[in-house]
């Protein structure tokens, strides 16, 4: 999959460093498209207490990054199982 301007992602924030707050996911749009092959997006985080905009984000499963939703995931699989059968 390929990340385009509009789309919603997982941003998975970084946590506290002494562990108050866990990392979690958190609902983000893409403003702007940096590198798609490399996976690379800027986003629109989308917090419980308000939003920030990160540049640059990489696509990853660590604090910082960023992701598809399980969803997303899911569909691509079937899409290109269905094309493999063609």
């Amino acid at each position: 999959m390929k990340p385009t301007v509009g789309r919603v992602v997982y941003y998975k924030s970084y946590g506290t460093p002494g562990g108050e707050y866990q990392s979690e996911d958190r609902a983000a749009i893409v403003t702007a498209v940096k590198d798609a092959d490399a996976g690379v997006v800027d986003l629109c985080v989308l917090n419980p207490t308000g939003m920030f905009f990160n540049q640059n984000v990489q696509q990853g499963n660590e604090g910082g990054q960023w992701d598809w939703m399980p969803y997303q995931k899911e569909q691509h699989r079937k899409m290109v199982e269905e094309e493999a059968v063609k």
